[in-house]
């Protein structure tokens, strides 16, 4: 039998854990004769590589800068996918075409939701880009109907918002504000999209008392200056590797057909990160 083929693109990509994920899935579930890569790829050139995948590649998993351009590579594109104006699965057809989703927003709902005791309606949400507009719908699922966003760039914070009131999700109302000190401490979830660099300009904009759920979608260097500054102040902080392992987990499944083995692949995760998240 062939070799079937998954791997991981973007630019950079040599950081990506998905090759650690995918793999811990196959040996755990004893899956023979699948391999999964990284591929350095820009925009310019994407259309050209997957354009040369022969029919043993059964999927691709999308990083930055990938998965907006993604989307025009797709047959069929999936709902979530089209809402989030983002795709990082690309999935094989049976007719050779790719089938384009969205496994963040899947990935997000399922960090979050163990870690929720009640009903969720208000949330946070800092960062106006590709991933913000995921977790935005991914907080939607979980039920939040007020939602503020806080961005350097408040133009982005309130295309965002805007884009959320127009989605159709559930989300009725919102505010826009600068990365500045928080002022209400009512929110059920905050998830900060916003890369390391900026991690310590936002953890010092953290409240002294806060009772509600955190998610920093950053996984290396943990726990970050964000995640330590909102369990100072009473918050639960769920890693940015829960919403990598769920997202993996579901393109996992995807790929293979098999449900995944979640927990081999956030044992994984941890190894690959030095146990530090």
């Amino acid at each position: 039998m062939p070799v079937l083929r998954a791997a991981v693109l973007g630019s950079p990509v040599e950081h990506s854990l998905s090759p650690a994920l995918h793999r811990a899935g196959y040996a755990a579930l004893g899956l023979q004769g699948w391999e999964y890569d990284r591929h350095e790829v820009g925009v310019a050139h994407l259309p050209a590589f997957v354009g040369a995948l022969d029919e043993t590649w059964r999927g691709l998993s999308l990083t930055m800068p990938l998965k907006e351009a993604a989307l025009a590579l797709a047959t069929d594109t999936s709902d979530v996918a089209r809402l989030a104006a983002a795709a990082n699965t690309l999935v094989r057809r049976d007719d050779g075409g790719w089938d384009a989703t969205n496994t963040d927003v899947a990935g997000a709902v399922a960090a979050l939701r163990p870690h929720l005791s009640g009903p969720v309606q208000r949330a946070l949400v800092i960062g106006a880009g590709a991933t913000a507009r995921s977790c935005v719908l991914a907080l939607a699922e979980l039920g939040v109907t007020t939602l503020t966003v806080r961005a350097r760039d408040t133009a982005k914070a309130a295309d965002l918002l805007a884009w959320a009131l127009d989605a159709g999700v559930g989300v009725r109302n919102g505010s826009v504000a600068a990365i500045d000190p928080w002022v209400t401490t009512r929110d059920d979830v905050v998830v900060s999209t916003v890369p390391p660099a900026a991690g310590d300009d936002v953890a010092a904009t953290v409240p002294a008392a806060h009772a509600g759920v955190l998610l920093d979608v950053v996984y290396a260097g943990w726990p970050t200056p964000l995640a330590r500054a909102a369990a100072a102040a009473g918050m639960t902080v769920v890693s940015g590797l829960e919403l990598l392992v769920h997202q993996a987990a579901e393109q996992f499944r995807l790929f293979t057909g098999r449900p995944a083995p979640v927990e081999a692949m956030r044992e994984a995760g941890l190894a690959a990160l030095g146990g530090g998240a």
